[in-house]
């Protein structure tokens, strides 16, 4: 495995043998998902635990056909959903590719991802470069209703029916939806539109390694057979249900553990910006899986050395309710080596000869001790380098912890009924048939 989970700076938090004390809870929750399924809350949700092996290969074939024709004709590719419809796509091309890669691709369109706000500027910004170039549209949702993604949805195939006429733009627009049901799906089949599924047994954000994630991931040029490849041998790797044979596991035990010692937020770190997204698409993960009934560990996310000079002081010595999980990569993209200045006016010429990973390996060391040092403890995930199958394995290796560590918790982690709240509420202040009750009672406590 290029994974690795290091527990050196936990003796002080978490002795091995509280860890082995959770076992039997472990024992349970990997039971619901291979053994005692017909009692598992959201056992209609576990298709991604085989998926890197039995994913549709019919399919995966006709994903990179349609990635193939996109970079060969379209200069940007407008990428329309929300949640888990968009961050695992975004957070795979950041991590291979960079944060800066619509500035840096050569030979492929740049991707802009929609639909995950209802900003009138943002989406007002992107039309103005798709007036003036070739696009093509991958739009993805289940439905085909959800607020934010529909109106994109509906504002840029205005705009390639304007641009090439409506046979042309049929051509343009890729979906990613239900096998079955749902308004985007009826619109497909009358239009024309090439098709792609989001299964029934994966919820969204479980669904970066389907159709949802992987079309957009492979029109950035990224080997999508080489992700798989890293979340099946994860697959493999994480099957033993003993905490001392899977890092996996131990990882969600962990987490349980540090939360019953009053540990209620964990703070994702990286010392990479290119692993902004994954932090984003990290939160999402468990934070919608985890937060429920009252409870939960809260997600949160940093990017060091950046936010040490934001958060850093609350981080050392605010109130002791947090801890970090840092990825942490054994090898950097590339390399600057630090010059000598025969002025020294900056003091660095300590530095002459060094590679910038090396100080940035000595800002994670010295961070570690002094976090570890101020009562905050620290769980480090070890990986290779930043490409297509060390993430695979990240993935996966998330993936499997959170829904170990919700069944520990004693959630369902593959449902969100919290979500549709705001939903309802929006639905009905915007006036949408079928809400009126609601809207007045919404109206009165609003003051208007």
């Amino acid at each position: 495995m290029a994974l690795k989970l290091n527990c050196q700076y936990l003796s002080d938090f978490v002795s091995d043998k509280e860890i082995a004390a959770l076992q039997d809870e472990v024992n349970k929750a990997h039971a619901f998902l291979y053994e005692n399924k017909a009692n598992a809350e959201g056992k209609d949700f576990h298709g991604w635990l085989t998926l890197p092996e039995d994913y549709d290969r019919e399919e995966f074939a006709r994903i990179k056909l349609a990635a193939k024709k996109i970079i060969s004709d379209s200069e940007v590719l407008v990428v329309i959903g929300i949640g888990g419809s968009y961050l695992g796509a975004r957070a795979a091309i950041e991590f291979v590719k960079s944060k800066n890669y619509n500035l840096l691709a050569k030979g492929t369109p740049k991707i802009f991802f929609l639909g995950n706000s209802i900003s009138p500027t943002e989406i007002s910004e992107i039309l103005a470069v798709c007036e003036s170039c070739d696009f093509s549209v991958n739009v993805i949702s289940k439905s085909g209703t959800t607020t934010e993604p529909a109106i994109s949805f509906r504002l840029f195939k205005n705009l390639l029916e304007k641009k090439y006429g409506k046979e042309k733009a049929a051509s343009r627009i890729y979906v990613t939806t239900d096998k079955a049901k749902g308004t985007l799906k009826a619109l497909a089949d009358r239009e024309g539109y090439e098709q792609f599924v989001v299964p029934d047994n994966v919820g969204g954000r479980y669904s970066v390694l389907t159709a949802v994630g992987l079309l957009p991931i492979a029109c950035a040029g990224i080997d999508v057979d080489k992700l798989m490849l890293g979340a099946a041998d994860a697959k493999k790797a994480y099957e033993k249900v003993s905490v001392s044979e899977n890092d996996c596991y131990k990882y969600a035990a962990i987490r349980n553990a540090l939360y019953r010692k009053g540990k209620k937020l964990e703070m994702m770190v990286c010392y990479e910006p290119d692993f902004t997204m994954m932090n984003e698409w990290f939160k999402q993960l468990f934070g919608e899986s985890e937060g429920k009934e009252n409870k939960g560990i809260y997600p949160t996310s940093a990017i060091y050395s950046t936010d040490l000079h934001s958060l850093g002081q609350y981080v050392q010595e605010g109130e002791r309710t947090l801890f970090e999980t840092v990825v942490a990569f054994n090898r950097p993209k590339c390399d600057i080596i630090i010059e000598e200045d025969e002025e020294n006016v900056d003091g660095l010429n300590f530095l002459a000869g060094k590679g910038m990973s090396f100080v940035n390996q000595k800002a994670f060391e010295g961070t570690v001790l002094a976090h570890t040092d101020g009562n905050v403890p620290n769980i480090i995930i070890e990986a290779d380098e930043m490409d297509e199958y060390n993430l695979g394995q990240l993935i996966y290796f998330f993936e499997k912890a959170c829904a170990i560590s919700g069944y520990i918790l004693g959630v369902n982690p593959f449902n969100q009924p919290g979500v549709e709240s705001y939903k309802k509420n929006m639905f009905a202040l915007l006036g949408k048939p079928g809400y009126e009750e609601l809207a007045a009672v919404l109206s009165e406590r609003l003051g208007k």
